[in-house]
């Protein structure tokens, strides 16, 4: 039986995408889930990553070099998503009108 490269291709990329589709629905389990916003950010910069490699493995099944792109600037925008959350928690974690003695009895 001889396979030739492109069945090897074929079959790779179908596997690699099924995978990526079970780890995102797992993922966004864990982003509903939280329990915490830390958690839920984290998920949700897991989940871009992924869709990122799910954009470049979708590239490779359709042999078209023009989905490479998008995912550039999904991965882009999806930095710049994060950053901005990560910038959001630490802001409302530090808010000056809680005081010093946050969360302590008095």
């Amino acid at each position: 039986m001889i396979i030739d490269h492109q069945t090897i291709v074929d079959l790779a990329s179908r596997l690699s995408l099924a995978l990526l589709i079970v780890s995102i629905a797992l993922t966004f389990i864990r982003l509903v889930r939280g329990p915490q916003a830390v958690d839920r950010v984290v998920s949700l910069d897991l989940i871009a990553v992924m869709i990122v490699a799910f954009i470049g493995a979708y590239a490779v099944h359709v042999r078209d070099t023009s989905f490479l792109d998008v995912a550039i600037a999904y991965a882009l925008i999806a930095f710049l998503g994060t950053v901005a959350l990560a910038r959001y928690l630490l802001r409302s974690r530090s808010r000056p009108e809680d005081g010093p003695n946050m969360g302590e009895e008095e």
